[in-house]
Order: structure tokens, then sequence, then C-alpha cells
């Protein structure tokens, strides 16, 4: 009589646990489908948004790269993940001595789907940890321009211009730094150049030439104009390529 109780108390203990078993398997089987139809929803949604063009800079194009505080959001002249600023970056291509415009802009629907996910979730960079203008392989494409930076707007407001710009050469790229903290003002790069000459004598920046007077930095504003933006313009001439 025992052993009947033991052997029907197994076969029901069998019996539940087979039933929990498959109960298991449906709930998967459900969290499997509602997770598909929620990837198909976005896939929809993001189907009828018009995300502006990615813009990345080519041989001698000029382009506005930056920086927020943490790096998390800039453009570096690419259309990458790493490039979150790229859609409807104003990149201009030199060719000849003038004026010209770059720009970034954080009013986009790709620049907020890459900073938080969703298209329409408005999102502003923070802070500045870098800023400059660019020309691409300008060493090769425009060897003899000198960047002049003339002004700077942040969300359509002018920031104060501290020092004076110049033009060095870093990796092939032509380079006019607008804020870059790793360059001190007694330690400018030896090709540094403005729109007056040389900077040095001889590519020597221990022996500074007549026309450098301590006022050409790359530091040329504060970046408590940046602390919080979405659209940062510059204006620059080009000069040199006459020669």
């Amino acid at each position: 009589m025992d052993i009947r109780r033991i052997f029907a108390v197994c076969a029901a203990a069998v019996m539940i646990c087979g039933a929990a078993v498959s109960c298991n398997e449906k709930v998967k089987t459900s969290k499997n489908i509602e997770s598909t139809e929620n990837k198909n929803a976005v896939a929809d949604d993001l189907s009828d948004v018009q995300f502006e063009d990615t813009v990345t800079a080519g041989t001698g194009d000029a382009y506005l790269a930056i920086a927020d505080k943490d790096f998390r959001m800039q453009y570096l002249g690419g259309s990458d993940e790493n490039n979150q600023l790229t859609f409807d970056a104003g990149v201009v291509h030199i060719d000849g001595n003038g004026d010209y415009k770059v720009s970034v802009n954080a009013d986009t629907k790709g620049f907020r789907y890459r900073a938080t996910g969703d298209p329409d979730k408005e999102y502003k960079p923070k802070g500045m940890e870098y800023a400059a203008v660019i020309i691409e392989d300008g060493e090769t494409a425009v060897p003899n321009a000198v960047i002049t930076i003339k002004k700077v707007k942040v969300d359509g407001k002018d920031v104060e211009l501290k020092k004076k710009s110049f033009t060095y050469t870093d990796a092939g790229k032509l380079r006019s730094n607008i804020f870059n903290e790793w360059i001190s003002d007694d330690g400018l790069p030896d090709d540094s150049r403005c729109d007056k000459g040389a900077l040095f004598n001889n590519f020597d920046n221990t022996s500074p030439s007549d026309i450098n007077d301590g006022s050409y930095s790359a530091q040329l504003v504060d970046t408590g104009a940046f602390d919080e933006w979405t659209k940062v313009e510059v204006e620059f001439s080009i000069s040199g390529l006459d020669k």
C-alpha cells in the first residue's frame, strides 16, 4: 500500500514537472515573438525617418573638427559612428584664396538618433574640449594655404576671439586651432605661420620671427561660451595660394 502511494506521488511529480517544462517553453516562445515584434516595430518606425545626409571631408576640403567636453559627441571629418555630428555638417572645398565657412549642427534627426537612440529626442552637446578648422590632406592639396579664423558663432551668437589664429601641418592635414589645450602659447609648432608670414625663423620654435609678438595661440576662445550648444559656425579666410 505504501509502495503504491509512493509510485503515485512520483508519477504526479513527473506530470507536474512535465507541465512546468511545457509552460516554460511556451513563455520563452512568447517572449521571442514579442521581441521580434518590437524589433520590427522599431525598424518600421525608422523606415519613415528622413535622416539628413552624412558628410565626409575629402582631399582639399575644410571642416570644423569639434568635440564636446567628454569627447562623446564629435565631428572629425568622417561619417562613422564616432562622428555623431556628421549629419548636415558644413564642409567646403578650398579652391583658392577667399572667405569660407564651416559648421556642425546637433539639430538633426541623424545626430539625435546617434546620441539618444531616438531621432526625435532633443540632445545638446555640453562643453567643448577641442575645436579646429582642418583642411583634409592640406599638406599636398594646398601646401601654402594659411587659415585665418575670423569669426566663431555658437547658436547664432558671436564668441570673442581673445587671440590670433595660426596655421600648421599635422599628419598631412593643415590645421588652425580654435581651442586646443595641448598646445601652449610658448610651445607653438615650428612650422606655424599666419597671413603675414612664418612665426619662427628657419622652423625653429625657439627663434620667434619679428611678427611673432605673442598674440598667436591655439586657444582663441573661452570654453564657457560652449556650455550647451546646438550649432557652431566658423568663418575663416584662406590666403597664400597665389604663391
